[in-house]
């Protein structure tokens, strides 16, 4: 019935050259992951080719993050094209029943407001740089226009605000995946808010 995901996932990772491939797996080493999931360990990654690297990616992530992290990766080496690619062969990127963990109690406040609309006023305060974050969010939340637009805000205050003014139009999603990336970069100032 048509090709899998381990397959699409297969023939993406083959795609990339020598040099590209061992960036994404530099990368995958590094990417900042959802809480309750872990890194794949370097040493496993190093020899590893895209039928190994892929088993390790479903095996540590199940299929639909593994697909998450595929794009997040790929679009992170400037694999922009290729991301978006993989993403459409796999059906992905207009969200979908996931097997993963749901967000933490503390991302979703339950049937509260969203931590980042509940702390937006201490968020665009104490947010800096933004530059990592917005990092994360393109390709994914933000596209390539809405990128430079914030980014060219002055000050880290600025930014946020601009970040902000998209708000309304985001879903839960988009808001989880905005809360994980502050949670990477500024884990402190997130510990802080939530110890509040």
């Amino acid at each position: 019935m048509g090709k899998t995901v381990q397959d699409h996932l297969v023939d993406t990772l083959e795609e990339l050259g020598q040099d590209q491939f061992k960036k994404f797996k530099t990368k995958l080493n590094t990417f900042p992951v959802r809480e309750g999931y872990s890194n794949i360990p370097r040493g496993r990654l190093e020899k590893a080719d895209a039928l190994d690297v892929c088993d390790k990616l479903i095996s540590f992530y199940r299929e639909e993050y593994a697909v998450e992290v595929t794009v997040e990766v790929l679009t992170d080496i400037n694999e922009r094209e290729l991301a978006d690619r993989f993403r459409r062969a796999t059906g992905t990127g207009s969200g979908g029943k996931g097997q993963q963990p749901e967000p933490s109690d503390s991302a979703t406040g339950k049937e509260e407001e969203h931590f980042v609309d509940r702390y937006r006023v201490q968020l665009i305060e104490r947010t800096t740089p933004v530059e990592p974050i917005l990092d994360l969010l393109h390709g994914t939340v933000l596209d390539n226009e809405q990128y430079q637009t914030i980014r060219s805000g002055s000050t880290s205050h600025e930014k946020m605000r601009k970040l902000y003014q998209l708000m309304p139009s985001w879903n839960k999603k988009c808001k989880d995946r905005f809360y994980e990336a502050l949670k990477a970069k500024n884990r402190f100032l997130i510990e802080d808010l939530e110890g509040n």
